[in-house]
Formats: structure tokens, sequence, C-alpha cells
């Protein structure tokens, strides 16, 4: 039978190179293990988010959804399909049984949602595609505010200063901020005067996409030189908006001006983001799936000032919902935990049984069979989370129990 304490007698330094091993390969183990909340679960889910600005629910349903529909049930390994329309937006949900190839089942979703877009109404716009991930969620927040700035102008200095060197970033993703409504340059339509020039809002939308046409230039020979000639008819401001052409007469020509009003305004208002009871601006800062939010934390907060220094004096950044403090204390807990077990244990073992010797490699063998766990982890690829935390306070306790 084999008896573990007579082979440690028999080949002490073989046990004691042993140790030594997993302690510096402990130490390896802690540095480049990713240190997270959760952990990745590899949840077979897919979602598609499949945008349309205008449509009601019920056309997303009836336009949208039900070719998504049709279409993903060819995809392999399929479980499930989930659709949720609302104003402008179909959000779909694909659940796979387990143990399917998700790289593949994203791929044949990929490939099935192109062919579904062919069969929608004219302008929809390639969908949004993600695997969901336990591990791929926001870690915290960057939030911008300023006293003298409005939301859309914070919004466009986030969305063209910060978000470009935030993306460059190792391990993160660069969302977009929120908070503001997007600008748009909104024209109010006169009925009156619409029916008095026997014009209908159809033929407004063709003359302004008519007059905002981008057409290839080319270049011309002019003696020795070839100039780059300029083609584009895109309206330079809002103002010669007024100016564009409605209808031609042979008395006189029905301009824009003649029928509605242009406004440098926003999309409408359909959610905002309130930090310290202010609207603000935020954008979250999503790690990639398998990187780890300790690290992905201290590169942002190390990068702040980098921020800082592409913004306006008067526009203020702040680190805010940090998740990370829950597993630096997570971790604290369970180093003190640790000490205090091995303490106690060891006083114990003194106090009842009067032998240092037993004391000693009480304090000892603690620590070392949790840096064993932590070897063993590292070498199946799992992460130090609060499931793992959770388990080594478990092995903690039955470590602590003294010996009869």
């Amino acid at each position: 039978m084999f008896n573990l304490v007579r082979l440690a007698l028999r080949r002490p330094v073989t046990i004691l190179v042993l140790i030594a091993s997993v302690v510096l390969i402990s130490v390896l183990a802690i540095k480049e293990m990713p240190r997270d909340v959760f952990p990745d679960l590899g949840v077979p889910i897919i979602y598609v988010a499949q945008p349309y600005g205008g449509m009601s629910p019920a056309q997303m349903e009836g336009y949208i959804a039900r070719y998504y529909e049709a279409n993903f049930l060819y995809v392999s390994g399929i479980k499930s399909i989930e659709t949720k329309s609302i104003q402008g937006l179909t959000l779909v949900r694909l659940e796979f049984h387990s143990g399917t190839n998700m790289a593949q089942a994203l791929a044949q979703t990929i490939s099935y949602a192109n062919r579904a877009k062919a069969y929608m109404p004219p302008g929809t716009v390639p969908p949004f595609i993600m695997r969901f991930s336990t591990g791929s969620l926001p870690v915290g927040d960057l939030v911008f505010s300023s006293k003298t700035r409005s939301l859309a102008q914070l919004q466009d200095l986030v969305q063209f200063r910060v978000r470009p060197l935030f993306a460059t970033l190792p391990g993160v993703s660069a969302p977009d901020p929120f908070g503001a409504s997007k600008r748009s340059i909104v024209i109010n339509l006169k009925p009156d005067r619409l029916r008095a020039y026997a014009l209908t809002p159809d033929e407004i939308v063709k003359a302004v996409k008519a007059a905002n046409v981008i057409v290839p230039s080319g270049n011309v020979q002019i003696g020795r030189q070839t100039p780059l000639v300029r083609s584009n008819a895109v309206v330079g401001n809002i103002e010669n908006m007024l100016n564009i052409p409605l209808k031609f007469g042979t008395t006189r020509t029905v301009y824009l001006r003649d029928v509605a009003t242009v406004e440098d305004a926003s999309d409408i208002t359909v959610g905002y983001a309130l930090v310290g009871n202010r609207k603000t601006i935020y954008m979250p800062v999503t790690k990639l799936s398998g990187a780890s939010t300790l690290a992905v934390v201290n590169t942002v907060k190390e990068n702040l000032p980098k921020f800082q220094a592409m913004m306006p004096k008067d526009v203020k950044i702040l680190f805010e919902f940090d998740q990370s403090p829950y597993v630096t204390r997570s971790i604290a807990n369970l180093l003190s935990e640790a000490a205090l077990g091995a303490v106690l244990t060891g006083l114990m073992v003194l106090l009842f049984l009067g032998d240092w010797r037993s004391t000693v490699i009480v304090l000892i063998t603690i620590p070392i069979s949790l840096l064993f766990a932590v070897v063993a982890l590292w070498l199946s690829g799992q992460t130090v989370n609060l499931m793992t935390l959770g388990g080594w306070r478990w092995r903690l306790a039955l470590l602590s129990i003294p010996p009869l």
C-alpha cells in the first residue's frame, strides 16, 4: 500500500526539491494567472443586435426578426432562438447545445445573418454579432464631466479624442460613449407651404439626398501638372442647405428655405447617464475575454493622465464603478485567513501536543498546500476569481483542522 509519509522519509531530498519547485512555479503562476471577478464559464450563447431607426416594434418583428429566425435554424448545434423587438432595435439570442464548437457556430451565425439581410428593407445596416461571456463584463466606467460644455460637445470630444487612444490599451475594447443624443440635422417642414407649392415630404428627401452626393473625382491634365478635381456636392454648412433647389419652374425656383427650416439639433433622447445626480458622459471599460480585471483596471488608471491631456482643461475625467476591489479584497481576506488559520492551528498543536516540530510542520504545510492548489489551477487554465478563491477558503478550513 502506498504510504506518502514513508516515501517522504525515504526520499527527503526529492521531496524538498519538489516543494521548492512548486514554490518557484507558484510565484510564476500567481504573476501570470488573470485575476477576474467571474470565471469564463464558456456559456454557449450568441447575441445578434439589429438596429433600424424609425421602425416600430411590430415592423421590426415582421421585417427583421422573422428573417433571422428562419435563417438561424440552419446553424449547427442550435438549441433555442429568442427575439425581442423594441423601437428601432431587434435583439436575437441564440443558445447552443453544450459541447458545440462556438467558433464554428459564430462563423455560421455571421454567414446566415448576411444571407438574411438580403431579404430585409433597403437601408438595413449590418448587425452587431457577439458571443456572450461572463469574463467580458465591464470592469468600470470612465466618467466625463464639464461645467461649461454641453453633453453633445462632451460626447464628440470623447468619441474622437479619448476613444482612439483608449482602444490602443492592451486587453480592453473601446465601446461608444453613452449619455448624449447623437447630433442630427433636423429639417422642419411647413405643411401649408408644401401644399402651396404642391410638394411632398418624399420629394424633399430626394432633393436633400441629391444635393449631398459624393462622386469620386479624378485628375485633370493642365500643362505639366495633374491637379485633383473636387466633384463632391456635400453641403458645407447648415445655412447652405436652405439653398437646395426643390422644384424648377418657368417663373420661380422653389428652394428648401421656402418650405422648411433647418436646425442643428440632436436626435430624440432615449436615455441619459446620471452620476452624482448630474447628467454626464461615460464610456464603459470593457475588457477582452481572457484578460485580467486587475491588469486592465491598473492600465486604465495609469493612462488617465494621457486621457486628461487629450481633453480641454474644463473637462474632468474620473474612473468610477471600479470592479477590481472585489477581487483584491477577496485575495486579502484569503491571505489573512491563511495566516490566522496557520497560527491558530499551530498554537493548538503546541498547547495540546507540546511538540514544536509538529507545530512547524503545520505552519509549513498550510501555505505549501495552497501553493500546490495555485499551480494546479494555473496548469488547468483557470483564473483567480471569486469562485476559485471560495474553493481555496474551503481547502484552508479543512487544512486548519488540527490532527487528532
